[in-house]
């Protein structure tokens, strides 16, 4: 698989409604993907020892999507076989009352991960520029001065979000954005789900279906966001989220991609250090 195939070259028009969340490519079943996961899960365990020793670059990897399109499930299976001690997951919520005295970037930014690290944002600062977009009323939230809440703000948010990342990228961070394409037919499948079985009550919330009335004004939004950062150093992965197995998958082989062409390798010490490295062993091997 091909993680060419979910991305769109800047510039492109990403319309949603042509890209279908139930594509599973070239995959036959789930029990072929199910082998593949488990061989991907593993190179990435590798390739993140050596990205953590190596010390130079930080990933960073965003989830957006609808509710219920399997972010969760897919970094739970994803980054299962992952070091914790190189790995960080942030899940962003409504913001803290902290958080809003601050510019809207600011919790995203003091959590990303540090060189040699792994940093996953599920949800993260785009939430600023696709929930408040469908309900700008959360904007009076923020104290933005007046004079800034006018009919630009949205454009203004989109050239400071591809500055942002512009930045990092250019500090050694590689940043792998990730939507998880759902349908609204497959969403409905799975609220039911998480209603009707007890060990999933947990999940539901009555807002999530108070959102689902602003599907149509949400995908809008978020064509909107993609047509303005889908850029060459931070673009966009459309991701079919109506089959999980597909899903984590697609997410998993995208990661692993982008790592391997990072031409990882691990530190080499100098001679020196190795003179102490035999000094070391050898009074190791004369003890009783």
């Amino acid at each position: 698989m091909k993680d060419s195939q979910f991305i769109f070259p800047p510039g492109t028009k990403i319309r949603l409604s042509a890209c279908d969340p139930g594509a599973t490519g070239k995959l036959k079943d789930k029990e072929e993907a199910a082998g593949r996961l488990e061989s991907g899960v593993r190179e990435l365990a590798e390739l993140q020892d050596v990205l953590y020793a190596q010390g130079t670059y930080a990933l960073l990897i965003m989830f957006q999507a609808m509710d219920a399109a399997g972010k969760d499930g897919a970094i739970k299976h994803v980054m299962s076989g992952v070091n914790p001690q190189g790995c960080h997951v942030v899940s962003f919520k409504s913001p803290s009352t902290e958080e809003l005295g601050h510019d809207y970037l600011w919790r995203c930014a003091k959590e990303l991960p540090s060189r040699g690290g792994i940093g996953i944002f599920n949800r993260s600062y785009y939430e600023e520029v696709l929930v408040t977009r469908v309900h700008p009323e959360l904007l009076r939230r923020q104290n933005i001065p007046k004079h800034l809440l006018d009919k630009d703000i949205w454009k203004r948010r989109y050239e400071q979000i591809n500055n942002f990342e512009k930045y990092l990228t250019g500090n050694g961070f590689v940043i792998l954005k990730f939507f998880l394409h759902l349908s609204r037919k497959e969403q409905k499948k799975r609220f039911l789900e998480r209603i009707e079985k007890p060990e999933k009550n947990w999940k539901f919330s009555t807002a999530d279906v108070q959102e689902r009335a602003h599907w149509s004004e949400y995908m809008k939004a978020y064509e909107d966001a993609f047509d303005h950062t889908n850029t060459s150093w931070a673009p966009w992965h459309i991701i079919p989220a109506d089959k999980k197995w597909f899903t984590r998958l697609a997410v998993a082989d995208t990661i692993v991609s982008m790592l391997r062409s990072l031409h990882l390798q691990y530190p080499t010490v100098p001679a020196d250090h190795k003179d102490l490295l035999l000094k070391a062993r050898g009074l190791l091997e004369k003890e009783t």
